[in-house]
């Protein structure tokens, strides 16, 4: 469509603007020891503007909802005023500030739409490996060591080879829940489906409360998150308080190729914006924006998620894991959410109590496929 057009046009020309940019930051660091203000606040606006266009780039098209300009419609009925004088549907304009003298006829407009603030979530579900049971858990088979194959003579003696064992993963179900009372009177007299509202608010929570536990989750009644699993090499930044550009190379060569090309970033919002501006040994820049309707913005060509819940950068912190989620963290979805609508429990007080619950467990299963980026030096 045009306006998608023209967004993928001005992101391709802000980058190029914003490289050329960051290049004039490291030549002012380099000889004034800090960059100049006006270059920092330019920078910051042009990745708050690439910000809006990825965003404008990545979300449906819409129809155009254009509202009115109050401006327009005053100067519109000023000139009809001037030319034909006071219309009898605009004298209604004169009275309707006094409720006697027919205010009462003129209601507010009421719009049945809550205005609610973004709700930001870690979406690791979406990269992972996702399975549904009937069970309180899963056991998944898993090779935990091989044999090495020998040559041999056209006729010498084959021996067994030996070293092949399997074991089993083991993936507990836990439960979530969220119990909200409301009254009877406000069931039955709200404007709203009070029942369609509370469902959808768990389910935005719900997905809160299980994408912070598929990144930090301590697996003590909740999944393991991927920061928590022991089993997981990191690669060292190379710096004791910053993120490098060499720190997440090396953390790209550290996976096994199969991993690697398969392989997305996990990342906080603040981190992507440190990672906009590192630039390789050759001066090409790490992070690369979306070049076409269909194709992602990437760090080191591989696409990536903005997880709120990952750490910021930060002295032996971990803001950054690369890997192959698909293979590496795997997630069990045992009842998605049920709710109960139950009317006796608060009766007494003209309430009815909805309880919600939803089971699910996660955890890291093949921790060769992932890797995190410590914050320290090498």
């Amino acid at each position: 469509m045009p306006e998608e057009k023209n967004a993928l046009i001005e992101l391709k020309g802000l980058f190029e603007e914003f490289k050329n940019t960051n290049d004039q930051r490291e030549a002012e660091i380099k000889k004034y020891g800090d960059a100049l203000s006006d270059t920092t606040e330019k920078l910051e606006k042009m990745n708050v503007r690439m910000d809006e266009l990825e965003t404008k780039l990545n979300r449906p098209s819409q129809g155009e909802n254009k509202e009115a300009d109050p401006e327009i419609e005053r100067k519109q009925a000023f000139d009809q005023y001037l030319r034909k004088g006071i219309v009898p549907t605009d004298k209604k304009a004169l009275v309707e500030s006094d409720d006697t003298l027919g205010g009462y006829l003129v209601p507010n407009e009421y719009v049945n739409q809550i205005i609610k603030g973004i709700v930001e979530f870690s979406p690791l579900r979406s990269i992972a490996a996702v399975r549904q049971t009937s069970k309180t858990d899963v056991w998944i088979p898993k090779r935990t060591a091989t044999f090495s194959a020998t040559w041999v003579a056209e006729t010498g003696t084959r021996s067994e080879t030996t070293g092949l064992t399997y074991g089993l993963e083991k993936i507990p179900v836990h439960e979530m829940s969220a119990v909200v009372d409301i009254s009877m009177a406000e069931l039955e007299d709200a404007v709203f489906n009070m029942e369609a509202e509370i469902s959808a608010e768990c389910a935005e929570q719900f997905g809160v409360a299980e994408g912070k536990a598929f990144i930090e989750g301590d697996s003590v009644g909740q999944p393991q998150g991927i920061l928590t699993n022991d089993s997981i090499s990191h690669v060292a930044s190379g710096d004791a308080n910053y993120l490098t550009a060499e720190g997440l190379i090396s953390l790209f060569y550290a996976l096994k190729s199969a991993y690697a090309n398969n392989g997305y970033w996990v990342l906080n919002r603040s981190t992507l914006k440190a990672i906009r501006q590192l630039k390789d040994g050759m001066g090409n820049y790490l992070w690369t924006p979306n070049l076409g309707l269909n194709s992602p913005p990437t760090i080191l060509e591989r696409p990536y998620i903005e997880a709120t819940d990952m750490p910021d950068i930060a002295s032996a912190a971990f803001p950054v894991a690369f890997g192959d989620f698909k293979r590496g963290y795997q997630i069990v979805d045992r009842i998605a959410i049920s709710i109960t609508r139950d009317p006796y429990t608060q009766a007494g007080s003209g309430k009815i109590r909805f309880t919600a619950r939803k089971r699910v467990g996660g955890q890291v299963v093949l921790p060769e496929a992932i890797q995190w980026l410590e914050i320290a030096s090498s």
